[in-house]
């Protein structure tokens, strides 16, 4: 019998004729599988439809995900019989595009049904009411998909349900289980869902006949009265009675980071990469305060190899250039817009990647977001069409002093509003998910990989400056090289703090000290690290495979090499994990 030989990795598989998939089977199975994908993007949407909202699927606009021990049931018999379906196809049989599709969709399902049965989120972690009953109603106010009637009368159906979702909440919350963190954290967060109802759905609500707008005012009221018998619980019982532990502990996170990486990457060999990644990252740092100040007349020239207190000095002189040069404190709106117009202009005239069509509109972060993150990439759902994305900044909390809103503001400074341009809008998360939406697979968009989506961002900032942005500014390039050492010590944060007991103290010195952050920052991603796992380590470990890839690609190719070739064609696959991306892009066996 004639035999194949197919090469996978540094083994050979050698296979009969009569086992590889006949034209007729390819088909079959790629129909099959297509099926099972449309069924698990509509199951997906009918059973969480307060997501489907955000992810363009307007059919369940007037719905609430039900919490219920139910609605939690539902769920998991969905993704356990999807799974089971899964498991028939031959993905062999499968075309290419469709053997990733089917990767990430085993891991979604696998990850949601010990979500389910394991991790259990939805009996400790409030948040995940918080994040349903604010969505809810956001992703009817911000973006317009339909005429104003439309979307206030969904709202409508959404205010009267949301007292249930509450009521979910407080029976199905162990208090005892829940983070201190987390219970403070949604206590400050809670009155945002009645601020969007009132300032970004009431004003609209002339546009109601008079039967509907009397029903809108009358759902109001009651979601009023449900989020403040919300606050009481979340005040009362809550606040005092969460004696959780924050950390995941080891089992558990090495389990999730399973699914969060879909790598083969373990937590030991990342803390050796970040690590070492620290070292190099501070050596090039300290090269280019070597730069700015022995470029100044009488400067004292800094040593070539440097004592460590010399390194962090000259670091630490440099970066306080950049911190004098920060907007006012009600000034962040204002100076993001600047940047954002100023990068898309640079982007646009080096030619550095294909530019998407949809606008960007930067907004005020709402409430109910407030509190975990500085900003973040808002994009329509991949099921949305021509909508706009939002770049959302939070605001400086008003009970701040002068003082912390200046160790802020020098964090956020001019040079690092620029970044955060780079990395939220363009040529970062806005431009990379406008891709992504724009490919053919409805499913992979749905299933995008965080270390592809933070990855390809933080590679975004250091393209960006090697390519001069800001006239070559080697202050922008340290900001640069401070907001990856930002990155890198994340992993560091997530691990330590996760799994091997880092104290608050401990994780103050790496974030103030080694990665040079100001202390409004780093007590802010304190807070962050404690109340989530595995995301953070996404921006370290994304940013590496997408590094190693465009050094392979270009060793590969060698002159004939072009940036914008490359970047154009590892965007058309959309957001999957980048070893399916290495994989499809340089022609190997999908693994």
């Amino acid at each position: 019998m004639r035999n194949f030989r197919l090469l996978l990795g540094a083994a050979i598989l050698t296979l009969p004729v009569s086992s590889i998939p006949t034209a007729a089977v390819h088909a079959a199975e790629n129909a099959t599988f297509a099926s099972l994908s449309k069924r698990y993007v509509d199951g997906l949407a009918r059973l969480n439809p307060s997501s489907a909202t955000g992810l363009g699927d307007h059919r369940f606009d007037a719905q609430v995900t039900d919490m219920s021990a139910s609605g939690r049931a539902k769920r998991e018999a969905f993704s356990k019989a999807m799974l089971a379906d899964l498991q028939r196809i031959d993905r062999k049989a499968l075309s290419r595009e469709e053997q990733v599709d089917a990767a990430l969709l085993d891991n979604a399902l696998r990850y949601d049904i010990w979500d389910a049965e394991t991790l259990r989120g939805w009996a400790w972690d409030p948040q995940v009411y918080n994040d349903i009953a604010g969505s809810s109603l956001y992703s009817l106010a911000a973006r317009d998909f339909a005429p104003w009637p439309q979307r206030l009368n969904a709202a409508t159906a959404r205010m009267e349900a949301l007292p249930a979702l509450l009521a979910q909440a407080r029976a199905n919350i162990v208090v005892a289980r829940v983070l201190s963190i987390y219970a403070t954290t949604v206590a400050k967060q809670n009155s945002g869902i009645v601020d969007i109802a009132e300032s970004m759905l009431a004003p609209h609500k002339t546009e109601l006949s008079a039967a509907d707008a009397k029903r809108f005012d009358a759902a109001l009221v009651t979601l009023k009265a449900a989020v403040a018998e919300h606050q009481v619980w979340l005040d009362k019982t809550l606040v005092p009675g969460a004696k959780g532990d924050f950390r995941l502990g080891a089992a558990l996170y090495d389990k999730k980071l399973g699914f969060a990486l879909q790598s083969d990457l373990t937590r030991t060999e990342i803390k050796r990469r970040a690590q070492a990644a620290i070292v190099d990252t501070r050596a090039q740092m300290y090269a280019i305060a070597r730069q700015i100040f022995g470029a100044k007349p009488g400067a004292l020239l800094l040593p070539d190899k440097s004592s460590d207190a010399q390194q962090q000095a000259a670091i630490q002189a440099a970066l306080e250039l950049t911190y004098a040069k920060r907007p006012a404190r009600d000034g962040m709106i204002d100076a993001s817009t600047k940047a954002l117009a100023q990068a898309t202009a640079f982007v646009r005239e080096k030619g550095l990647v294909g530019m998407p069509d949809g606008p960007v509109k930067i907004i005020t972060m709402p409430k109910f977001q407030q509190g975990v993150a500085v900003a973040y990439c808002d994009s329509p759902g991949p099921l949305e069409k021509n909508l706009g994305t939002f770049f959302a900044v939070s605001p400086i909390p008003d009970d701040w002093t002068e003082t912390q809103a200046t160790s802020f503001l020098s964090e956020y400074n001019d040079y690092m509003i620029h970044d955060l341009a780079v990395h939220e809008a363009m040529p970062g998360h806005f431009l990379q998910l406008a891709h992504a939406n724009a490919t053919q697979s409805t499913l992979r968009a749905v299933l995008g990989s965080g270390p592809f989506i933070e990855g390809w961002a933080v590679y975004a900032e250091g393209m960006m400056a090697d390519e001069g942005y800001l006239n070559g500014d080697p202050l922008f390039k340290l900001t640069v090289l401070k907001m990856r050492l930002r990155s890198i010590s994340n992993s560091l944060l997530d691990i330590g703090i996760h799994t091997e007991g880092m104290t608050r103290e401990q994780a103050m010195q790496l974030m103030t000290h080694t990665a040079f952050q100001q202390e409004r920052e780093a007590a802010g991603k304190w807070v962050r690290a404690s109340l989530g796992s595995t995301q953070l380590l996404s921006y370290f470990t994304g940013y590496s495979e997408h590094m190693a890839l465009r050094d392979e690609a270009k060793k590969r190719e060698g002159a004939k090499f072009d940036l914008k070739r490359y970047n154009d064609a590892l965007l058309a696959h959309g957001s999957p994990p980048v070893r399916y991306v290495r994989e499809l892009l340089l022609d190997l066996p999908i693994g």
